[in-house]
């Protein structure tokens, strides 16, 4: 790994975690909390809160003259756990689900995701220095948000001076032209519904084999993909192709579908229910092989943290950099100490109600907080990992709670046969039910953990203090986690879940579909019941033992070329068209990248690397502008959804076209997305560079 040190902008020390800021945070993260969990239960996507936390700070704060690039930081580094601790809907509906609950209770939810949120944030600070200062990982959104503070700051500065600089007048113009272009695409497409943001062309191979041939139309993950380069761009298409040229053709052909079933619809079903376990088992194995990797780093990275921290009472003390301060190691003691209070009680609540000997119920309360923490720093480490190499938005939260549901289900399952939990359905109910608990608490820890590398790189790249940004998410948790509860609750009584409507009567085809929750307690159902297929993770597993032996090879010879096998993993787990986006703008980013190395040594002799940097530079705005428009299309809708829906209007209150507008919104969507590319392309290669200048 290497370091990037040559990225960071040391701001003077400016003041950070202020009260303003953080009230403003806290309002941000319920709103935003609020939204992620209506549109994670209804469609199973949620939107990462920390780009448009950092525009709506900027635009705000700006209204005060003694406001700053740190502090607007600290306001979207709170704000970002609304993206993300929102993830505990992937699972926790399971338990109304199971009929084990009949609603959200209040604060055995809130010590849920509030200690396993915060558990996230402590245990991505051992990782920070192996993950964030010296590691080439691209971190995509963490940059883009640097990005954005940096060029708005920079605005601000020349407007406070009487000085509109052409260079930070340009920075600004990228940015904006980005943002504008991405907005106005996402609001025709997921708005007024004119654009398709999707489209597959489905190819019958025989008489059942079925594959599609499928294109996303994101912009955010367009931007995205220019920022991750090219090998995590390859290694994602690898792992599609795995799964739509070889998996799921293979397995339609060997498999019956249900009578009446599409081939399409087929198709989908085995993907869904078959092959992401693949990806799932390369996802589980490839975590681990990260974490081997970055044992020695990490080791190295907690020495050199706790060197530093021993400096707290001395001299030495006054040489450290504020941007190389972590959390004390009696501050995260006493953290710890109070999350572990936190969860002792959440547990005890929970086990208690089964009415098991007490015996048994210490077992299990003891037990399932170790399986909760131990495999949340294994998670931690894995899903900062996958952030840091295509970004928080992209990264597969609910693939490492497949491999959590199947670990947890694994312990309970081990400790109710010891002592005879299983003689009565109520019995199986509740292990099956514990186990989603558990897991409920190593998806909050993967989420959080997820997102606060990507926020520490942000702050690394603008120079802000780690330990105030660890701070400032462990208060984004606490907050997002009271407002988790009520609308859960909120959203249950209006609709309910599938399996799970709290009212006679109700239509279940409203009902929210919630479908990561549905199939992880299909598989904890599954394994109690002895009935889930080992077969297709086996394979996943084997799949990622040569995507890591294939990298080895690849890296041993040439650092140019590498096969991410995480990277592999999630391109089998993913939906493609989620992918395809990714994939092409990190071969557009390659292409253009080195058309700029060609012509730079052409026209501009001895600076070669200045006029190439210029362009990229540029790119990057360019780049983070489309996820900076999609990202706050996406919360603007997804609110005036929210709102529509809760007045009892329609769930698409800005559509402007019926279902029969399909075919042209395919073909207009392709042209759109076609034409982002060539002005994006355009964009980067127009620039002039003048040497010296």
């Amino acid at each position: 790994m290497k370091s990037q040190s040559n990225l960071t902008v040391n701001y003077p020390a400016l003041p950070e975690l202020t009260f303003r800021g953080m009230f403003l945070g806290m309002l941000i993260t319920v709103i935003f909390t609020a939204s992620n969990v209506y549109l994670g239960l209804k469609v199973g996507l949620t939107f990462s809160s920390s780009i448009p936390a950092a525009v709506i700070s900027m635009a705000i704060l700006r209204m005060f003259k003694d406001s700053n690039i740190l502090e607007n930081n600290m306001v979207q580094t709170q704000a970002s756990a609304a993206g993300t601790l929102s993830a505990i809907i992937f699972i926790l509906p399971g338990l109304l689900m199971l009929g084990y609950w009949q609603g959200f209770p209040f604060w055995q939810t809130l010590l849920l995701c509030g200690c396993g949120g915060s558990l996230g944030v402590l245990f991505t600070i051992p990782l920070r220095r192996a993950m964030v200062v010296n590691s080439d990982l691209p971190y995509p959104e963490g940059r883009a948000a640097a990005e954005i503070l940096k060029v708005g700051s920079d605005i601000r500065e020349s407007e406070a001076n009487g000085n509109t600089g052409a260079k930070k007048e340009t920075g600004m113009k990228d940015i904006v032209g980005g943002t504008a272009l991405a907005g106005i695409v996402s609001l025709c497409a997921n708005g007024f519904h004119i654009l398709s943001s999707e489209f597959s062309y489905w190819i019958s191979l025989g008489k059942t084999a079925t594959t599609q041939l499928p294109m996303g139309f994101s912009m955010a993950l367009l931007g995205a993909g220019y920022l991750i380069g090219i090998a995590s761009g390859i290694a994602i298409l690898v792992g599609t192709l795995l799964a739509w040229a070889v998996f799921v053709p293979y397995l339609t052909s060997v498999l019956t579908p249900a009578d009446g079933q599409a081939a399409a619809a087929f198709a989908k079903a085995v993907w869904a229910q078959k092959v992401r376990f693949i990806g799932a088992g390369c996802i589980g194995i490839a975590a681990v092989w990260t974490l081997i990797r970055l044992a020695k780093p990490v080791v190295d990275g907690i020495k050199m943290s706790i060197s530093a921290l021993r400096a707290n009472d001395t001299e030495e003390k006054k040489a450290l950099h504020h941007t190389d301060i972590d959390m004390s190691p009696k501050s995260v003691g006493i953290v710890f100490i109070a999350i572990l209070i936190g969860l002792f009680i959440t547990f005890y609540t929970f086990v208690s109600a089964a009415g098991l000997p007490a015996m048994v119920s210490i077992i299990y309360i003891v037990v399932g907080i170790l399986v909760a923490v131990l495999m949340g720093f294994f998670v931690a480490a894995a899903c900062g990992y996958m952030a840091g190499l295509i970004g928080t938005s992209a990264s597969p939260i609910s693939g490492i709670g497949i491999l959590g549901i199947i670990v947890s289900s694994l312990v309970v399952l081990a400790i109710g046969s010891s002592f005879g939990v299983f003689t009565n359905p109520e019995g199986t109910k509740f292990a099956t039910a514990l186990a989603i608990f558990i897991t409920s608490v190593i998806v909050s820890i993967a989420s959080i953990s997820n997102d606060n590398l990507q926020d520490l790189k942000t702050g690394y790249l603008v120079g802000a203090t780690p330990w105030k940004q660890q701070i400032a998410l462990i208060l984004g948790s606490v907050i997002g986690a009271f407002a988790i509860a009520p609308v859960l609750n909120l959203l249950y009584q209006a609709y309910g879940f599938p399996g799970a409507l709290p009212r006679a009567g109700m239509d279940p085809t409203h009902a929210l579909a919630a479908p990561q929750a549905t199939l992880m307690t299909t598989i904890a159902q599954g394994i109690f019941s002895s009935s889930l297929d080992w077969n297709y993770i086996l394979l996943g597993i084997g799949v990622g033992i040569i995507a890591i032996i294939v990298d080895l090879l690849l890296t041993k010879h040439t650092k140019a070329l590498a096969l991410p096998p995480l990277a592999v993993g999630m391109g089998i787990y993913l939906p493609p068209t989620l992918e395809i986006p990714l994939v092409i703008g990190s071969v557009m980013g390659y292409v253009i990248h080195k058309y700029l190395k060609t012509r730079a040594a052409q026209r501009s002799p001895g600076h070669e690397d200045e006029d190439v940097d210029a362009c990229s530079h540029r790119g990057v705005l360019f780049a983070s502008g489309l996820i900076v428009g999609e990202s706050l299309m996406g919360v603007i809708i997804a609110l005036l959804i929210v709102v529509s829906v809760t007045s009892g209007g329609s769930e698409n209150p800005l559509a402007l076209v019926g279902n029969d507008f399909q075919g042209t919104a395919d073909i207009l969507g392709i042209l759109c997305f076609i034409a982002t590319i060539v002005i994006f392309a355009r964009h980067v290669l127009i620039t002039k560079f003048t040497p010296g200048k």
